[in-house]
């Protein structure tokens, strides 16, 4: 056999089974330290040999191999408790670092477990990850006890979660409790990255592969090697970079734009969103078959107004923070102060209440904090002066428009121009501008039909 052969000529002593009676029959005599099977075998299902692991609390790493590949085998292989899945037929260079990324796994298990460490405390720096994590409410030790469960799988984890709630930290302590914690852990915010830039940045390119490419270039797969890629607002991603991604996963190697060679790449995923990506599933914004890739296990993090408890905590370990970056003692946190934030809404999570307690600390008198709460614009529910201005605004137009949809283009053209012309044409200044991100800006410009000089420079073919 051609993977026993690979690994007998790696140092590995083999035991082979031929079905699945003969290997439980191997399992009851001796200990491994990881088990490879196939999904389907003469006598069964190689799933019910990591069930039967599983339920004894066997120590073995277990490598699912399969020919029959897909998206469905892969989210019940590892949610059964696989260490990781391959498909048939495999790169023997990936099924030996697969191999080898186990068996490390396995000895890093049995050391904590002889010297009494929890699993969270595998690596350095797993506690001080977690703990980064601020919080003692019943779903935030929800939060870091799966973060611990899952933390040793290559399972792709989705952290889902409203802005400012601290999806990124998540990916942290993830990254800093598994067996990857000595590898890179490469963030990616895929809303900030430029559409026509997206595989270059993904996958890297080769020196003159598109206009600028002045020397060869690794994308975010290959410098995540051996460690962690944390895909942020994965929702965002356009279909067609969807489908890529989906491929990258699957083959475990990307192929660098102008390149005839494909790289393998060792990396686990974990993703992040906002959305509701089950609804962009069913809506068309999202491939089904990545979708079920990156939610093999998920991760949900509560909202701030959902663990209010955990508020006086959090205000002093920003404030430290912050006390910190700007090199003054560490100023009182007063009941007064602490019950105005607790009747705020903070709609924006941790982010708003760490502006809220920047802008207090900045305009402090003294050692007294006082929050201004009225610096605060909330869209969802604008104050009194707000809808007063927005009714003044709405006056002038006397007719009801006919047709609603060209009425609002023709504003929202007029508004474009007008800081297109402010910004020299500069799109990025006009997206800080109006506070959208790059990629809308370019859609909207080729929507509305707004001519800009970049549109008449001589195109390189």
């Amino acid at each position: 056999m051609l993977y026993e052969l690979t690994l007998l000529r790696e140092g590995y002593r083999i035991d082979t089974a031929a079905d699945l009676q003969e290997a439980r029959a191997l399992l009851e005599r001796k200990r491994f330290d990881v088990v490879i099977t196939d999904m389907r075998l003469p006598d069964g299902l190689g799933l019910a040999l990591l069930h039967g692991l599983k339920a004894q609390q066997r120590p073995e790493r277990v490598i699912v191999m399969t020919a029959y590949g897909s998206a469905e085998n892969a989210v019940e292989a590892l949610k059964a408790g696989a260490f990781d899945y391959l498909t048939k037929p495999v790169d023997l260079k990936q099924f030996r670092a697969v191999v080898a990324s186990a068996i490390q796994d396995t000895s890093q298990s049995a050391r904590a477990a002889t010297t009494n460490e929890k699993a969270s405390l595998r690596l350095s720096g797993g506690q001080g990850a977690l703990q980064k994590l601020v919080g003692s409410s019943e779903a935030m030790q929800g939060v870091k006890q799966r973060i611990v469960k899952v933390a040793r799988s290559m399972a792709p984890v989705l952290v889902r979660g409203e802005s400012g709630t601290g999806k990124e930290l998540v990916a942290q302590a993830l990254h800093a409790n598994s067996h990857r914690a000595a590898g890179p852990l490469v963030a990616v915010n895929c809303s900030a990255i430029p559409e026509n830039l997206l595989e270059a940045e993904f996958f890297g390119a080769k020196k003159g592969s598109y206009t600028g490419a002045l020397q060869d270039r690794q994308g975010y797969f290959q410098a995540a090697r051996d460690g962690t890629l944390f895909l942020d607002e994965i929702g965002d991603l356009p279909l067609a970079m969807q489908s890529k991604l989906l491929r990258a996963i699957q083959e475990r190697s990307v192929r660098p734009l102008g390149s005839t060679q494909e790289d393998a790449v060792d990396v686990r995923i974990v993703s992040a969103t906002h959305k509701d990506l089950a609804a962009d599933v069913k809506a068309g914004r999202f491939r089904q078959d990545l979708y079920y890739r990156l939610n093999v296990i998920e991760i949900a993090v509560p909202p701030l107004r959902e663990r209010r408890g955990d508020l006086p905590a959090l205000c002093e370990a920003l404030l430290a923070r912050i006390a910190l970056e700007s090199g003054m003692p560490v100023p009182l946190l007063s009941p007064e102060l602490l019950a105005q934030l607790a009747s705020h809404p903070l709609s924006g999570n941790v982010r708003e209440l760490e502006n809220l307690l920047h802008r207090a600390v900045a305009m402090g008198d003294g050692d007294a904090l006082h929050v201004d709460f009225n610096a605060d614009f909330d869209a969802t529910e604008p104050t009194p002066l707000a809808q007063s201005s927005l009714l003044a605004a709405a006056a002038p137009c006397a007719e009801i428009p006919s047709d609603l949809q060209a009425f609002l283009d023709q504003q929202e053209r007029e508004i474009l121009v007008k800081v297109l012309l402010d910004t020299g044409f500069n799109r990025t200044a006009t997206a800080q501008r109006l506070g959208l991100s790059l990629r809308q800006i370019r859609y909207r410009i080729e929507r509305l039909n707004i001519a800009t000089p970049q549109d008449n420079e001589p195109q390189d073919l």
